[in-house]
C-alpha cells in the first residue's frame, strides 16, 4: 500500500502545469513553442525548457537509486554517442541560461569546458567527446548530465524516413519500459495507444518531429492519474504499484483525496544542433486531488474531463477502476451554494 506523502512545498503548487485547456480531452499533438510563460490560478509555469524546483535533490537521489537497481534504464546505442555529447552540452547551456546563479558553463582557451553545478557542489573540466575527462567515464555524457537534471531524456535518431528511440535515461516512466522500447521506432512504441492511429495523431507527430529545427524547440503536455507520489511507475516495477489500484477503491474519502494524484508530463522536443538527433525531455509533476480541489477552476475542469473521458482512454491511462470514484470525489469538493 502506498503511504500518503507529507504536504507539498509551496513552489510545487505554484509551478504545477495544469494540463486541461477545456472540459474535454482527446489525444492530439498539442504542441506549442517552448519558453512561453503560462499563468495559472496558482502561479505560473513554462518559462524555461528545464525546471529546477524544491524536489531537485530528492528526485535525483531517486534516479540514482533506480539506476543502481536497474541499469537498463540508461542506454546509448553505439551510433548515438555523438548525440549524447550534443545533449549534454545543450542541457548545460540551457541550465546556465535559466539558472545562472546555480549553473555555469564556460569554454576555455584550449577548447576544454568547465561545468559548475553549485546545487550539487560539482566543478568538472572536460573535453568534448572524450569520456575519460568525465568523473564516471562508463556512464558517459548522458549519465553525467542525467544525474543533474530532473527531466528524463530520450534521444531519437532519424533515418529511413522514421524516428528511432536509440538512447536515453528514463527512470520515471509512466506504465512503459524504456529497456524494452530502446531501438524501436516511434510508431512501434505508440502502437498500443487507443484511437491515435485511426486519428492519424502519431503519424502527424512523427512528421512534425522530423521537421524540427535546432533553433525552435517545442513542448506539449501529457497526463494520467496515479496513486501516491511514486515517480517510477514503469512496467518493470508494476508488481510494486499495480496493487494500489485495488485498495484505493475502498479507502475513505480523506485517504483517497490525499493519495490519488493528477500526474502531468511536460515534454520538450528539441532538435540537437550538432548531431541532428531529436531530444525528448520528460519532466513529471504530481499534485494530489486534495490540493488540486482547493483551486476551484482546476477542480471543476478536472471533474468535467474525467467525467466525459471515453472508457478506452481511461483504461489505457490505467485509472478506469477508480475513475468513477475520482469523479464523485471531485464533485463532493465543489463549493457549497
Amino acid at each position: 500500500m502506498t503511504t500518503t506523502a507529507p504536504p507539498l512545498e509551496r513552489d510545487l503548487v505554484e509551478t504545477f502545469p495544469f494540463p486541461f485547456p477545456q472540459d474535454t480531452y482527446r489525444y492530439s499533438t498539442n504542441v506549442e513553442p517552448a519558453g512561453k510563460l503560462v499563468p495559472t490560478p496558482a502561479g505560473q509555469w513554462g518559462a524555461s525548457m528545464l525546471h529546477v524546483d524544491s524536489e531537485y535533490h530528492h528526485e535525483l537521489d531517486e534516479r540514482a537509486a533506480i539506476l543502481q537497481r536497474d541499469p537498463s534504464r540508461q542506454q546509448v546505442l553505439p551510433h548515438m554517442r555523438p548525440a549524447a555529447w550534443d545533449a549534454m552540452l545543450t542541457l548545460m547551456q540551457e541550465l546556465g541560461t535559466a539558472y545562472p546563479r546555480e549553473f555555469t558553463l564556460t569554454r576555455d582557451d584550449d577548447g576544454t569546458f568547465t561545468w559548475i553545478n553549485r546545487k550539487q557542489g560539482i566543478e568538472q573540466r572536460f573535453t568534448y567527446a572524450d569520456e575519460t575527462t568525465l568523473p564516471e567515464p562508463e556512464t558517459g555524457p548522458l549519465g553525467f548530465i542525467g544525474s543533474q537534471v530532473q527531466e528524463d531524456i530520450a534521444l531519437l535518431d532519424q533515418r529511413e524516413g522514421q524516428l528511432f528511440v536509440d538512447a536515453g535515461i528514463i527512470t520515471f516512466a509512466a506504465d512503459w519500459s524504456f529497456g524494452f522500447d530502446v531501438g524501436m521506432s516511434f510508431l512501434e512504441i505508440h502502437g498500443p495507444v487507443p484511437r491515435v492511429h485511426d486519428m492519424g495523431v502519431i503519424a502527424r507527430a512523427q512528421t512534425f518531429l522530423m521537421r524540427l529545427q535546432p533553433s525552435t524547440p517545442y513542448r506539449r503536455t501529457n497526463w494520467t492519474l496515479t496513486i501516491g507520489r511514486r515517480l517510477d511507475v514503469s512496467t518493470e516495477v508494476y508488481h510494486e504499484w499495480g496493487p494500489d489500484r485495488g485498495w484505493i477503491q475502498t479507502t475513505d474519502d480523506q485517504t483517497f483525496g490525499a493519495s490519488v494524484h493528477l500526474r502531468v508530463e511536460v515534454q520538450h522536443l528539441v532538435r540537437l544542433p550538432d548531431s541532428g538527433a531529436v531530444m525528448f525531455l520528460i519532466r513529471t509533476y504530481m499534485l494530489p486531488l486534495e490540493q488540486l480541489a482547493r483551486i476551484e477552476p482546476w477542480r471543476a475542469r478536472t471533474h468535467a474531463v474525467l467525467q466525459e473521458l471515453p472508457e478506452d482512454m481511461a483504461d489505457y491511462k490505467g485509472f478506469i477502476s477508480y475513475r468513477d470514484r475520482a469523479v464523485a470525489w471531485l464533485e463532493s469538493q465543489a463549493p457549497s451554494s
